[in-house]
């Protein structure tokens, strides 16, 4: 008894990793295109939306049956569309309970980084004020001292 089911362990071991490998890559695929069409979607509009995530599913599932014909390539719509809604209202519903959407952490880094340039420009800026300053000052003194010794004389 023990020597058959560890038979039947092994047998569907082997089975998971070769029909595991089979379709690891493609969901990999799969997901790697929808997260990159979906983020392309949401930088280029500069908003997140469930539309950006259906528009991700739509073309990834066409994209991937398109060597099917026609027929394929809108079997492949429907079901990438079908895919993207809740997929993308699960991902949007994961942002809000995170409490920062990455929307508003784009912004949030986006400003920063202003202010910190922001910052940085004034403090060099008042560097070179001062650098003014002094240089003119330095170019006024000898002048100054030079119109005092031809007064004396």
């Amino acid at each position: 008894m023990i020597l058959a089911q560890q038979s039947a362990h092994r047998a569907g071991l082997r089975s998971f990793l070769r029909y595991g490998w089979r379709w690891s890559w493609r969901v990999t695929a799969f997901v790697t295109i929808f997260n990159t069409v979906s983020t392309g979607l949401s930088l280029y509009r500069d908003k997140t939306t469930i539309t950006n995530f259906v528009s991700a599913g739509a073309f990834t599932g066409a994209l991937f049956r398109m060597h099917l014909g026609l027929q394929g390539l809108a079997g492949g719509f429907v079901f990438g569309t079908a895919f993207g809604i809740p997929a993308g209202g699960l991902l949007m519903m994961l942002q809000k309970l995170a409490g920062e959407t990455l929307q508003e952490k784009r912004n949030r880094e986006r400003r920063e980084l202003y202010e910190q340039k922001l910052a940085e420009w004034q403090s060099r800026l008042s560097v070179t004020e001062v650098l003014g300053q002094a240089e003119s000052n330095a170019q006024g003194g000898p002048e100054m001292e030079i119109d005092r010794e031809s007064k004396t004389y």
